[in-house]
């Protein structure tokens, strides 16, 4: 059994795949290829191990809805565990996706047999969830540009590697029109707010992106 202190930090979801022998295989998916569809049966749990994944929702009457966007370490999927027969969304790749896809058997049985396991998975699904629930507040309240910001600071894993203190860069790339995406707007606004942000030196843009502490501060925590 798995003990909590080999859980801790970024890597949890390395030790949690490596107890498993069966129901799980690697898989890899090409910049826009569908990884699962709305509708489709709902029988695995995904954990992305190299590039990014979008997460969306489409209504009746055709209108797409993103919920948000997955990189490495994240898993998705996982309304299966809970007895959800179909997906309630899709999940494409943003760029160039390999990912662990692992049976809801398998993880079921994992969960119930290792209590740290199944605590830290837990902890995680519950700290993915307010960040669902702080994007949808983004989505409705705030402007263009402040959801640019979060987005990019999100993108560039912020506060999640303390020993980081300059800049943060995004990999892998994303474009213009993956960030208007991911933020509900146009990649003329987008282009218009990262020559701003460059300007002031909250970024750096030439071909990789590099963001900076103060996006934070002088943009997302502005009013």
């Amino acid at each position: 059994m798995v003990t909590s202190q080999a859980l801790q930090g970024t890597n949890w979801t390395g030790v949690m795949l490596g107890l498993l022998d069966s129901g799980k295989r690697e898989m890899e998916f090409a910049k826009g290829e569908v990884i699962y569809s709305q509708g489709q049966t709902s029988d695995a749990v995904f954990f992305l191990t190299k590039g990014k994944v979008r997460l969306s929702v489409l209504s009746k009457t055709g209108k797409e809805a993103i919920l948000g966007i997955l990189t490495k370490g994240d898993f998705f999927g996982e309304g299966c565990l809970a007895g959800q027969p179909r997906r309630v969304g899709s999940a494409s790749a943003v760029v160039a996706v390999t990912l662990i896809r692992v049976e809801r058997a398998t993880l079921v049985q994992a969960l119930h047999e290792n209590h740290p396991l199944s605590e830290v998975f837990l902890a995680q699904l519950l700290a993915r969830n307010i960040a669902f629930e702080e994007d949808i507040c983004d989505q409705l309240f705030n402007h263009s540009e402040k959801r640019l910001a979060r987005a990019l600071l999100k993108l560039a894993r912020f506060g999640q590697d303390p020993a980081q203190s300059t800049g943060h860069a995004i990999s892998p790339k994303l474009s213009q029109e993956a960030l208007a995406e991911m933020i509900g707007t146009t990649r003329s606004r987008v282009n218009f707010f990262m020559n701003k942000f460059r300007r002031l030196g909250l970024i750096e843009y030439n071909g990789e992106i590099v963001v900076h502490a103060e996006l934070l501060t002088d943009v997302v925590l502005s009013d």
